[in-house]
């Protein structure tokens, strides 16, 4: 299952956004103008969804409220809309679905945010479609979704599984090498990579072995004089550590543990293995941090190479990509990329235009909208 289509309504930077997704998406864009807010749609479906300690109120608290989340440029309509499309192909077959939930303030009392509209479709027929009687009878129901109920999202559990399924990662080099002093205290979800070590070490070993041998395959072409990589536990202290051999004038080469792996190799092998770990939408805010130009040109070409050796072929698990490198956009086609231009009413998204991606078969992506995504207070005075 992947998400196919995706509309916003006062959603953070934006008023209205409604644009078709595919297997691999790029999103570009100014400083501030919307990329994690975007990425953030799908976390929020993720905590949505979540039916322990997850919930349409957890995902706002988190948030800081509904005050927060809905578009500052949202004035007469304040309504927050969010509209999913899906697509599940499996055995010959291909079924559709639609996810749609819209909230607001209740105006009165205690001024909570309600539920007003939740809509779910399969191939255009309509399972559910509120608030209905029993939400006008009960107004404490419209606190909650079906979709976070599981005596009551029999019909449509499928949505919310592929929801919770979906991966964060922004991975933060420090916290594997000094994992140690920082101490096991790690953060919901895990979305910076301080648990990596926890959960390949809990994978069964031949499941273990292939991801890693993926990974292995994948550094040598991108990390210089890197030939080996081993995930061994240590005998006195019981933790597990990334073990690398890196080739020099020494037959055998040298041993390194991850705390003298450079912050790129470390961040390229999280990236590497959450691409392994399950099926759902992965989520990479900025994967060229820490890492070299040479090496970032080549990670949608890593990312392909390692999904396709996952299954023999190219992997259905879909991946959206923030980036502000020119560098990672050298061989990305342009129909991939989605481009975020910032404005005074709040920013837009869109795909390239014909007139651009006619230009794209002569000109790389970046010559064509990097200088698009420049914020337009900054035209004219010479940044």
């Amino acid at each position: 299952m992947h998400f196919t289509h995706i509309k916003l309504k006062n959603w953070r930077n934006f008023t209205s956004v409604d644009i078709p997704l595919g297997l691999r998406s790029y999103v570009i864009g100014a400083n501030a103008s919307g990329k994690s807010n975007l990425l953030d749609v799908f976390r929020f479906l993720r905590t949505l969804a979540q039916s322990e300690g997850g919930g349409l109120q957890k995902a706002l608290k988190e948030r800081g409220g509904l005050k927060k989340l809905r578009s500052l440029h949202a004035r007469r309509d304040t309504e927050v809309h969010i509209e999913i499309g899906l697509s599940n192909y499996q055995d010959g077959e291909n079924t559709t679905w639609i996810y749609a939930l819209a909230f607001k303030s209740e105006g009165k009392g205690a001024n909570r945010t309600i539920i007003t509209k939740e809509c779910v479709k399969r191939d255009g027929k309509t399972l559910l479609n509120r608030p209905n009687r029993d939400d006008e009878r009960d107004s404490e129901r419209k606190l909650q979704t079906h979709l976070e109920q599981i005596n009551n999202n029999n019909e449509f559990r499928e949505l919310a599984e592929h929801f919770s399924s979906t991966t964060y990662l922004h991975l933060v080099p420090q916290l594997l090498k000094h994992s140690d002093e920082i101490g096991s205290r790690i953060i919901e979800n895990d979305p910076f990579g301080q648990g990596l070590m926890q959960r390949i070490a809990k994978t069964s070993q031949k499941t273990r072995y292939a991801r890693l041998k993926r990974i292995e395959n994948s550094l040598k072409l991108a990390v210089p004089q890197f030939s080996e990589l081993r995930f061994e536990q240590d005998e006195i202290t019981g933790l597990w550590h990334f073990e690398a051999n890196f080739s020099h004038w020494r037959r055998s080469g040298a041993w390194q543990r991850e705390e003298q792996f450079s912050d790129g190799t470390l961040r390229l092998i999280g990236l590497l293995w959450a691409l392994q770990e399950n099926n759902g939408l992965l989520l990479l805010e900025e994967p060229e941090l820490s890492l070299n130009s040479e090496i970032v040109k080549h990670i949608p070409l890593m990312i392909d190479h390692v999904l396709r050796e996952r299954k023999k072929r190219l992997s259905d698990r879909q991946v959206l990509i923030s980036t502000h490198s020119e560098n990672l956009l050298t061989e990305v086609d342009g129909a991939d990329l989605l481009l975020i231009e910032p404005g005074i009413e709040g920013s837009t998204l869109r795909k390239p235009d014909e007139n651009e991606m006619q230009e794209m078969k002569y000109l790389t992506p970046v010559e064509v909208l990097f200088p698009k995504t420049r914020p337009q207070t900054l035209d004219g005075i010479g940044l």
